[in-house]
Protein backbone atom coordinates (compact mmCIF):
# COMPACT_ATOMS: atom_id res chain seq x y z
CA UNK A 1 0.00 0.00 0.00
CA UNK A 2 2.79 2.45 0.91
CA UNK A 3 4.64 1.78 -2.36
CA UNK A 4 1.41 2.30 -4.28
CA UNK A 5 0.82 5.65 -2.58
CA UNK A 6 4.41 6.77 -3.24
CA UNK A 7 4.02 5.80 -6.89
CA UNK A 8 0.72 7.69 -7.16
CA UNK A 9 2.24 10.75 -5.43
CA UNK A 10 5.07 10.90 -7.97
CA UNK A 11 2.67 10.48 -10.90
CA UNK A 12 0.28 13.16 -9.62
CA UNK A 13 3.12 15.62 -8.89
CA UNK A 14 4.58 15.10 -12.38
CA UNK A 15 1.19 15.52 -14.04
CA UNK A 16 0.50 18.74 -12.13
CA UNK A 17 4.00 20.16 -12.61
CA UNK A 18 4.65 19.30 -16.23
CA UNK A 19 1.19 19.49 -17.75
CA UNK A 20 1.94 22.00 -20.50
CA UNK A 21 -1.23 24.01 -20.09
CA UNK A 22 -1.87 27.76 -19.77
CA UNK A 23 -0.67 27.97 -16.16
CA UNK A 24 2.66 26.33 -17.05
CA UNK A 25 3.56 28.93 -19.70
CA UNK A 26 2.22 31.81 -17.60
CA UNK A 27 4.45 30.69 -14.71
CA UNK A 28 7.58 30.61 -16.87
CA UNK A 29 6.74 33.98 -18.42
CA UNK A 30 6.05 35.63 -15.06
CA UNK A 31 9.23 34.24 -13.51
CA UNK A 32 11.39 35.41 -16.41
CA UNK A 33 9.72 38.80 -16.71
CA UNK A 34 9.33 39.76 -13.04
CA UNK A 35 11.44 37.37 -10.96
CA UNK A 36 11.17 34.30 -8.68
CA UNK A 37 8.98 35.99 -6.06
CA UNK A 38 6.29 36.86 -8.58
CA UNK A 39 6.56 33.44 -10.21
CA UNK A 40 6.21 31.78 -6.81
CA UNK A 41 3.07 33.81 -6.07
CA UNK A 42 1.49 32.73 -9.35
CA UNK A 43 2.49 29.13 -8.61
CA UNK A 44 0.87 29.43 -5.18
CA UNK A 45 -2.35 30.58 -6.85
CA UNK A 46 -2.23 27.53 -9.11
CA UNK A 47 -1.72 25.17 -6.16
CA UNK A 48 -4.54 26.84 -4.19
CA UNK A 49 -6.74 26.23 -7.22
CA UNK A 50 -5.68 22.57 -7.28
CA UNK A 51 -6.45 22.33 -3.57
CA UNK A 52 -9.90 23.85 -4.12
CA UNK A 53 -10.72 21.44 -6.96
CA UNK A 54 -9.30 18.48 -5.02
CA UNK A 55 -11.39 19.25 -1.92
CA UNK A 56 -14.51 19.84 -4.00
CA UNK A 57 -14.05 16.57 -5.91
CA UNK A 58 -13.49 14.63 -2.66
CA UNK A 59 -16.72 16.11 -1.25
CA UNK A 60 -18.66 15.38 -4.45
CA UNK A 61 -17.42 11.79 -4.54
CA UNK A 62 -18.27 11.30 -0.86
CA UNK A 63 -21.77 12.59 -1.61
CA UNK A 64 -22.09 10.39 -4.68
CA UNK A 65 -22.27 13.37 -7.05
CA UNK A 66 -19.51 12.30 -9.48
CA UNK A 67 -21.90 12.58 -12.41
CA UNK A 68 -22.10 16.34 -11.86
CA UNK A 69 -18.48 16.76 -12.99
CA UNK A 70 -18.85 14.28 -15.84
CA UNK A 71 -22.09 15.84 -17.10
CA UNK A 72 -21.64 16.84 -20.75
CA UNK A 73 -23.53 20.14 -20.40
CA UNK A 74 -21.46 21.23 -17.40
CA UNK A 75 -18.22 20.35 -19.20
CA UNK A 76 -19.35 22.24 -22.29
CA UNK A 77 -20.18 25.38 -20.32
CA UNK A 78 -16.89 25.28 -18.39
CA UNK A 79 -14.90 24.62 -21.56
CA UNK A 80 -16.36 27.58 -23.47
CA UNK A 81 -16.00 29.91 -20.48
CA UNK A 82 -12.42 28.79 -19.89
CA UNK A 83 -11.55 29.28 -23.55
CA UNK A 84 -12.85 32.85 -23.59
CA UNK A 85 -10.96 33.69 -20.39
CA UNK A 86 -7.71 32.29 -21.85
CA UNK A 87 -8.12 34.35 -25.01
CA UNK A 88 -8.51 37.50 -22.89
CA UNK A 89 -5.50 36.58 -20.72
CA UNK A 90 -3.42 35.82 -23.80
CA UNK A 91 -4.22 39.14 -25.48
CA UNK A 92 -2.56 41.01 -22.60
CA UNK A 93 0.81 39.50 -23.53
CA UNK A 94 0.86 41.19 -26.95
CA UNK A 95 1.40 44.64 -25.43
CA UNK A 96 4.77 46.08 -26.42
CA UNK A 97 7.13 47.18 -23.61
CA UNK A 98 7.35 50.90 -22.96
CA UNK A 99 10.81 52.18 -23.84
CA UNK A 100 12.64 55.41 -23.25
CA UNK A 101 15.20 57.10 -25.48
CA UNK A 102 18.17 55.06 -24.32
CA UNK A 103 16.91 52.36 -22.00
CA UNK A 104 13.83 50.35 -21.21
CA UNK A 105 11.64 51.70 -18.44
CA UNK A 106 11.42 49.21 -15.62
CA UNK A 107 8.27 47.12 -15.78
CA UNK A 108 6.21 47.35 -12.61
CA UNK A 109 5.49 43.96 -11.09
CA UNK A 110 1.85 42.96 -10.52
CA UNK A 111 0.61 42.93 -6.93
CA UNK A 112 0.60 39.72 -4.92
CA UNK A 113 -3.19 39.43 -5.07
CA UNK A 114 -3.24 39.88 -8.85
CA UNK A 115 -0.69 37.08 -9.28
CA UNK A 116 -2.47 34.75 -6.86
CA UNK A 117 -5.82 35.29 -8.55
CA UNK A 118 -4.29 34.96 -12.02
CA UNK A 119 -2.73 31.60 -11.15
CA UNK A 120 -5.90 30.48 -9.39
CA UNK A 121 -8.28 31.18 -12.27
CA UNK A 122 -5.93 30.13 -15.08
CA UNK A 123 -5.87 26.72 -13.46
CA UNK A 124 -9.46 26.62 -12.17
CA UNK A 125 -11.03 27.33 -15.56
CA UNK A 126 -9.12 24.56 -17.28
CA UNK A 127 -11.53 21.59 -17.69
CA UNK A 128 -8.57 19.22 -17.93
CA UNK A 129 -7.70 20.04 -14.31
CA UNK A 130 -11.15 18.92 -13.14
CA UNK A 131 -10.91 15.65 -15.07
CA UNK A 132 -7.36 15.12 -13.80
CA UNK A 133 -8.44 15.52 -10.18
CA UNK A 134 -11.51 13.36 -10.69
CA UNK A 135 -9.21 10.58 -11.90
CA UNK A 136 -6.66 11.17 -9.11
CA UNK A 137 -9.19 11.20 -6.30
CA UNK A 138 -11.03 8.16 -7.68
CA UNK A 139 -7.80 6.15 -7.96
CA UNK A 140 -6.38 7.14 -4.56
CA UNK A 141 -9.70 6.73 -2.75
CA UNK A 142 -9.64 3.02 -3.55
CA UNK A 143 -6.13 2.68 -2.12
CA UNK A 144 -7.09 4.60 1.02
CA UNK A 145 -10.31 2.64 1.42
CA UNK A 146 -12.47 5.72 0.75
CA UNK A 147 -11.35 7.45 3.96
CA UNK A 148 -12.02 11.19 3.50
CA UNK A 149 -9.57 12.19 6.27
CA UNK A 150 -6.77 10.07 4.81
CA UNK A 151 -7.39 11.56 1.37
CA UNK A 152 -7.17 15.12 2.71
CA UNK A 153 -3.86 14.32 4.42
CA UNK A 154 -2.48 12.48 1.39
CA UNK A 155 -3.38 15.17 -1.15
CA UNK A 156 -2.17 17.89 1.24
CA UNK A 157 1.28 16.27 1.22
CA UNK A 158 1.13 15.79 -2.56
CA UNK A 159 0.23 19.43 -3.20
CA UNK A 160 2.97 20.56 -0.80
CA UNK A 161 5.49 18.61 -2.86
CA UNK A 162 4.07 20.03 -6.09
CA UNK A 163 4.30 23.60 -4.75
CA UNK A 164 7.97 23.04 -3.88
CA UNK A 165 8.65 21.89 -7.44
CA UNK A 166 6.71 24.83 -8.90
CA UNK A 167 8.65 27.38 -6.82
CA UNK A 168 11.92 25.73 -7.87
CA UNK A 169 10.79 25.98 -11.48
CA UNK A 170 10.04 29.69 -11.02
CA UNK A 171 13.45 30.27 -9.43
CA UNK A 172 15.30 28.49 -12.25
CA UNK A 173 13.34 30.33 -14.95
CA UNK A 174 14.13 33.71 -13.36
CA UNK A 175 17.88 32.99 -13.55
CA UNK A 176 17.95 33.37 -17.33
CA UNK A 177 16.43 36.87 -17.19
CA UNK A 178 19.81 38.60 -17.24
CA UNK A 179 20.63 36.94 -20.55
CA UNK A 180 17.50 38.24 -22.27
CA UNK A 181 17.30 41.39 -24.37
CA UNK A 182 14.19 43.59 -24.56
CA UNK A 183 13.44 42.24 -28.03
CA UNK A 184 13.73 38.63 -26.89
CA UNK A 185 11.55 39.35 -23.84
CA UNK A 186 8.87 40.77 -26.13
CA UNK A 187 9.15 37.67 -28.32
CA UNK A 188 8.66 35.46 -25.24
CA UNK A 189 5.61 37.51 -24.22
CA UNK A 190 4.11 37.23 -27.70
CA UNK A 191 4.81 33.48 -27.81
CA UNK A 192 3.13 33.04 -24.41
CA UNK A 193 0.16 35.10 -25.56
CA UNK A 194 -0.18 33.08 -28.76
CA UNK A 195 -0.11 29.81 -26.81
CA UNK A 196 -2.78 31.03 -24.38
CA UNK A 197 -5.00 32.26 -27.22
CA UNK A 198 -4.56 28.93 -29.05
CA UNK A 199 -5.46 27.02 -25.88
CA UNK A 200 -8.55 29.21 -25.54
CA UNK A 201 -9.67 28.84 -29.16
CA UNK A 202 -9.19 25.06 -29.06
CA UNK A 203 -11.24 24.83 -25.85
CA UNK A 204 -14.08 26.90 -27.30
CA UNK A 205 -14.03 24.98 -30.58
CA UNK A 206 -13.94 21.54 -28.99
CA UNK A 207 -16.71 22.25 -26.47
CA UNK A 208 -18.94 24.33 -28.74
CA UNK A 209 -18.85 22.04 -31.76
Amino acid sequence: MILTLVYQTVIIALLLTFSFGPAFFALLNTSIKHGPREGSLLATGVILSDLFVCVLVIILISLGATNFIQDEKNQRFMGILAGLVLVVFGSFYFKKPVTGTNETIEIQSPTAWVLLLKGFFLNLLNPTVWLLWLGNVTAVSKTLEYSTLKMFIYFGITLGLTLTIEISKAYLASKIKKYLTDKLMHTINVATGILLVIFGIVLVYNHYF
